[in-house]
């Protein structure tokens, strides 16, 4: 799924899975990619977000506040999606195409 990704989405989701290890979680959650794509920080959607106002501090701190750290350190390595991950990402690349059909050749 990821060799279509850009360079860019492949580092925010390598930093999810950076951010599920350090919840100590054995998945990848929502919750993680939004923290993944907070630390990349440097995107056209990290563009728009502080165009917004959107203290990327504070969201950080609200979204690490919803996650309650899993009890016993996870295996080190690549990371399963949940459903609602793999929707989240499914979406995202449906809306990219449709907002930039030159994506596609790619």
């Amino acid at each position: 799924m990821f060799e279509r990704f850009t360079d860019r989405a492949r580092k925010v989701m390598a930093l999810a899975n950076q951010e599920a290890q350090r919840f100590n979680h054995d998945y990848i959650r929502p919750e993680h990619v939004l923290l993944g794509f907070i630390k990349e920080g440097s995107g056209t959607g990290s563009k728009i977000l502080k165009r917004k106002n959107i203290d990327f501090h504070r969201l950080r701190l609200a979204v690490e506040d919803l996650l309650t750290a899993g009890r016993e350190m996870v295996t080190m390595g690549r990371l399963p999606q949940t459903p609602t991950t793999k929707k989240v990402v499914e979406t995202s690349i449906s809306q990219l195409l449709q907002l930039a059909p030159e994506v596609r050749s790619r």
